[in-house]
């Protein structure tokens, strides 16, 4: 199972998230994923909240809505994240946008989960969140969704009431799914109702 996962890791290295991935890249690196995924170690992964909890950086996705905001006026996207709160059916994404100085910026989702099997979730967006690093004084994401969690921004970022499309959505709902394919102590993939994979590694 090591030769698979290494086979991954080596496939999605190099490729900026999947910003910098070919076509021909992104059929070597499904290939690898539907691999690993056949070893999966965690049969039922919402039963395993020790695995599934914490903060994940994201290393691949195939998801446009993400890749696009790497496109947005004098900024590029920095690092993203996902905290999993499986206990309390909570999630939140983090985006990090880099832009001209004192101008980096975030942006960020709150969900709740509703469990619908061993391996999939729906998942129901309800805020959408906006701000400046140097305004609300970001120093880690762990200490910012800690923050967003219990509603410690405001006014200093600006709490938004949309339904974000850089995570799987339905087109016309603010919810969708997420199954998880893989699981293990420092990897996770899953997949959402829109086709899209996304390619996580432990990061708290």
């Amino acid at each position: 199972m090591m030769s698979y996962k290494q086979g991954l890791l080596e496939a999605i290295a190099g490729k900026n998230r999947g910003l910098a991935a070919t076509e021909k890249d992104k059929v070597r690196i499904l290939t690898a994923v539907e691999q690993l995924e056949d070893h999966n170690p965690t049969a039922a992964p919402l039963s395993h909240p020790e695995l599934l909890n914490g903060i994940w950086r994201l290393l691949y996705t195939t998801n446009k809505g993400i890749l696009r905001l790497n496109s947005l006026p004098l900024a590029k996207l920095g690092e993203v994240y996902q905290y999993v709160d499986a206990e309390n059916n909570r999630l939140y994404n983090l985006a990090e946008i880099i832009g001209p100085p004192f101008l980096d910026g975030f942006i960020a989702a709150g969900a709740s989960l509703e469990p619908v099997s061993e391996k999939r979730f729906n998942v129901y967006f309800q805020r959408g969140i906006v701000g400046w690093k140097s305004i609300v004084g970001y120093s880690s994401p762990q200490e910012l969704l800690g923050r967003i969690q219990k509603g410690c921004l405001f006014p200093a970022a600006l709490d938004l009431n949309w339904r974000l499309d850089w995570w799987p959505t339905q087109d016309n709902d603010s919810g969708g799914w997420l199954e998880v394919t893989y699981l293990d102590e420092n990897l996770r993939i899953s997949r959402g109702n829109q086709g899209n994979v996304f390619i996580l590694e432990k990061a708290g």
